[in-house]
């Protein structure tokens, strides 16, 4: 189990990029529009500048949501390896067998 302070963190980054994700969007699209005059686009660089830091996507640390684990993500499960593995081994995913040869 994860420190429940880094999976707090992780949540707070998650709620900040979606908050800030459509004027993120504009600044950005601004800052490369080659028509735009260069003051605005220096402009639309420094508002960008001004964002939370934990406003940028980059910034979030996928982890599974059972454990907080940040290592052995699976994407498609949005769970960590060991968790896909205990829960395959119980019989609760649908559709996954252990594998035998």
């Amino acid at each position: 189990m994860a420190k429940k302070s880094s999976i707090e963190k992780n949540n707070h980054r998650a709620q900040l990029v979606k908050q800030y994700a459509v004027r993120r969007k504009k600044l950005k699209a601004l800052a490369k529009d080659k028509t735009a005059s260069t003051e605005d686009r220096f402009a639309a660089r420094l508002k960008l500048a001004k964002l939370p830091r934990n406003s940028a996507p980059s910034r979030l640390r996928n982890r599974c949501e059972i454990s907080g684990r940040p290592r052995g993500f699976i994407g498609k499960m949005k769970m960590s390896r060991i968790a896909v593995r205990d829960l395959g081994a119980r019989g609760l995913i649908p559709g996954l067998v252990k594998s035998s040869w």
